[in-house]
């Protein structure tokens, strides 16, 4: 993991404030190594995501905890979904207060402790434990989008306006490599253990211990060097009701950031496109192309490398060409992608597919990325990312549920639900269109 570098920025010379040279992509005062520690977090906390919520937890949850009963898929999802509503409704007064205090970095620290801390107790649930690895989840989970809202809210105080596409493209193409480190470790124990006749009670709570190890020491350069700058204010923000700053938030972007408000509107609808492929991909390669577990592990490992070649190398497109033109085309490309799925019959289709959405996914995330920290005004910055969060984890509901109603009415028919799916994406296409960067970067006082 040490040895896994950053790009280097192209600066002007290499001292430590090379960051304030013109044609840098990173603002004056920032140093490399700082870039550096806050891509460390994207590291350090995908494997979370890729091993616990896609690859091994959610099958052990439901196959073995839940004893396969009908309702353990329910239970899952349910129990996602919670965590997901705790986010939408308390983030955006945490994301205010950690501006107004200038704290960012010790919500980063508390979220990251409770994820991991929440996520070992994972390793005590065993047949039959469904409410604690119920409660586990739902902790670990808000901890995680907790902290995945912060740490994005950095972004701008690191990049430059004109190289927020490819510096937010660092941050994921490194978490993509994060994903496959622990995914690939997590591999390890796996057919080892299942060689000596382990069974999956036995070397899962091995998995998860793997898991939060790398996530630990990973997100430590981000704890040692990621610099707060931003100062806490003397006028603190009124103390509202979480609904009242949900209400407030929503009116403020309408009158004072209408570009921001049609972009969080996008973002939403493909957000839940790309929802299902993370929370359901490896379903639908079990029910409807009936690969096996290590087949399934292998296509993870498919998608995070698409995604990490997609996120680091369209990050200089997006600056090239344009926020709006660079989502655009992402957009594009899941329609195309979902088509393909939809179409496969053969392995080597949909492996096709499936580096597709591994393309697709890394760049459109990042694309998101960069775009809310294009249109963030400065001073608000985690309290906007906050609202890009709500965006997001409102998809990750609206996603997976569309898509298992769609399976329950057509007596599981998954195709028919992969294709629904693609409405997402035309739809966020279609709000994309509504969106205009030159307005909303001119009424942003970062801009």
């Amino acid at each position: 993991m040490s040895q896994t570098q950053l790009p280097e920025p192209p600066t002007g010379g290499s001292t430590p404030d090379a960051g304030a040279g013109r044609d840098s992509a990173l603002n004056p005062g920032v140093a490399k190594r700082e870039v550096w520690a806050w891509a460390m977090y994207d590291f350090a906390n995908s494997g979370y995501t890729t091993v616990i919520l896609t690859a091994v937890f959610s099958t052990y949850f439901v196959g073995v905890v839940g004893g396969k009963a009908p309702w353990a898929t329910l239970a899952w999802t349910a129990a996602l979904s919670l965590s997901y509503l705790l986010i939408m409704l308390t983030m955006p007064t945490l994301g205010a207060r950690a501006d107004a205090g200038g704290s960012k970095r010790r919500l980063l620290y508390t979220s990251t402790i409770g994820c991991v801390a929440a996520t070992l107790v994972l390793t005590q649930a065993g047949p039959g434990d469904v409410w604690l690895a119920l409660a586990a989840i739902v902790v670990s989970n808000y901890c995680y989008c907790v902290g995945e809202s912060v740490v994005a809210a950095f972004l701008p105080e690191l990049a430059r306006p004109a190289a927020l596409g490819r510096v937010s493209g660092w941050g994921w193409s490194f978490g993509y490599c994060g994903g496959m480190l622990t995914l690939g470790l997590s591999l390890l124990v796996v057919t080892s253990a299942e060689a000596d006749g382990m069974t999956a009670e036995h070397f899962v709570p091995w998995v998860i211990v793997v898991t939060c190890a790398v996530f630990a020491l990973a997100a430590l350069p981000s704890f040692l060097l990621l610099k707060e700058r931003a100062r806490p204010k003397t006028v603190k923000p009124q103390a509202l009701h979480m609904l009242r700053r949900l209400a407030y938030a929503w009116r403020d972007t309408g009158q004072h950031f209408p570009e921001f408000r049609r972009l969080l509107m996008c973002i939403a609808c493909y957000q839940a496109g790309i929802s299902v492929v993370i929370t359901l991909a490896a379903v639908y390669a079990s029910e409807v192309m009936g690969f096996t577990t290590p087949q399934i592990m292998l296509l993870v490992f498919t998608v995070n490398i698409g995604a990490a070649v997609g996120a680091f190398s369209f990050g200089y497109v997006q600056d090239r060409i344009g926020h709006k033109p660079a989502l655009a085309i992402t957009l594009g490309g899941w329609i195309v992608m979902v088509l393909v799925a939809y179409s496969a019959v053969t392995a080597p289709v949909f492996w096709v597919a499936a580096t597709l959405a591994g393309l697709c996914m890394g760049t459109t995330q990042s694309a998101g990325r960069a775009m809310t920290g294009a249109l963030a005004p400065a001073g608000r910055l985690a309290e906007f990312y906050s609202l890009w969060t709500f965006a997001v984890q409102l998809a990750a509901v609206i996603g997976p549920l569309t898509y298992g109603v769609v399976t329950w009415a057509t007596d599981g028919n998954h195709r028919l639900a992969i294709l629904v799916t693609g409405l997402f994406f035309v739809g966020g296409l279609a709000l994309l269109s509504r969106v205009d960067m030159k307005r909303g970067l001119a009424r942003s006082p970062a801009a």
